[in-house]
């Protein structure tokens, strides 16, 4: 159950913003100015520094209002790391069979990256239930549409190279929701949170059909 509602609450939001940051106190400021633009899921990527100690920070400050979860996770300790940490979700760059046995245990979801249908169909064998889609620019929106042709049960994620433009595409070729990076979070860069909470907004807006 605790699997499934997550899962919800996750696609009812329809975005995921994937932080990094060059150290823990850019990518705190970061994940405020996205739940100031109206982000309800965030992604902690285990390249920034302290990434365990961020999500313990987050999950105490947001509790329930928001969903923290963990990023380039390349590993089932890593991944056990961040569960204990406080994530709710494990998100990798590439599919781990470990990774996903660890998350089936803790009743934790796993979304791999992932690039070719018998990856996609292996991920979905360990109990996978949204696959990420990556990397993005890599892909047209329209492989989401012919893959859900003859498997019309995968749910995808596409991540990376998703903006303002095209996210509408990839919704309607039927993605269940998108992860977005640097569109988003570039700003932070130059220590301007005011835009990247002004780019949260106008993506989640964007992504609820407002």
């Amino acid at each position: 159950m605790q699997t499934y509602e997550i899962l919800h609450q996750m696609i009812s939001s329809k975005l995921a913003v994937v932080l990094r940051g060059e150290n823990l106190d850019m990518a705190e400021k970061t994940a405020a100015a996205c739940v100031k633009g109206g982000v309800k899921t965030l992604e902690v990527t285990f390249t920034v520094p302290k990434a365990g100690q961020l999500i313990e920070t987050l999950v105490d400050q947001y509790d329930e209002d928001v969903l923290v979860g963990a990023g380039t996770v390349l590993d089932s300790e890593t991944a056990r790391l961040a569960i204990l940490s406080g994530a709710r979700f494990i998100v990798s760059p590439a599919f781990d069979i470990e990774t996903a046995k660890l998350c089936n245990r803790y009743h934790i979801p796993y979304l791999p990256g992932c690039m070719t249908v018998n990856e996609m169909i292996e991920a979905t064998e360990y109990g996978v239930s949204v696959i990420k889609l990556f990397p993005g620019p890599s892909y047209d929106p329209s492989f989401i549409k012919n893959v859900r042709g003859p498997l019309p049960y995968l749910n995808i994620m596409p991540t990376g190279g998703i903006t303002l433009d095209n996210v509408d595409a990839w919704l309607k070729a039927g993605a269940v929701m998108v992860g977005v990076g640097g569109e988003i979070t570039r700003p932070a860069k130059e220590g301007d949170y005011d835009t990247v909470e002004q780019l949260a907004k106008a993506f989640q807006a964007k992504v609820m059909g407002k």
